[in-house]
């Protein structure tokens, strides 16, 4: 499913406070205020949009089964770019690379082979993956 993604963010609580990922940091009482999460994630909004990540090929970039795909359809895709692009009408999430004029589209998961772009094969790149949002508890939504 392809939608835009600005009217699906709210605005939600940030903390001045940082978390540890190593020792714990004594609790202190930390500043909150309202961070606009449509701002950060969708600089572009007209041009912005969510889609849902399906299957494992993107596995070691970060990208799981489920997770939503940020995607900024005014960004030019370049070389190592996370890229959504469509081959034989299909959509497809992998890495852009470009080297001595062949272009080709790379897995993050050495299980599925890389797609290298063939005379006659054309390729639309739809937008570039600016982040990638994914459930941390069992009864987030998917």
């Amino acid at each position: 499913m392809i939608a835009p993604s600005a009217p699906y963010l709210h605005e939600i609580w940030q903390t001045s406070a940082t978390v540890q990922c190593g020792f714990p940091s004594p609790a202190a009482d930390h500043g909150q205020r309202r961070i606009d999460l449509a701002r950060i994630l969708t600089p572009n909004p007209e041009a912005t949009f969510h889609l849902r990540a399906r299957g494992q090929s993107m596995r070691d970039a970060g990208i799981d089964d489920g997770d939503v795909l940020i995607v900024d359809r005014s960004l030019q895709a370049t070389h190592g770019d996370m890229v959504v692009a469509v081959m034989e009408g299909e959509f497809t999430v992998k890495h852009l690379h470009q080297h001595q004029g062949k272009v080709m589209l790379r897995a993050a998961n050495p299980d599925f082979a890389d797609i290298e772009l063939r005379e006659g094969q054309e390729l639309h790149i739809w937008g570039v993956v600016t982040w990638i949002i994914k459930a941390a508890h069992r009864h987030a939504s998917r």
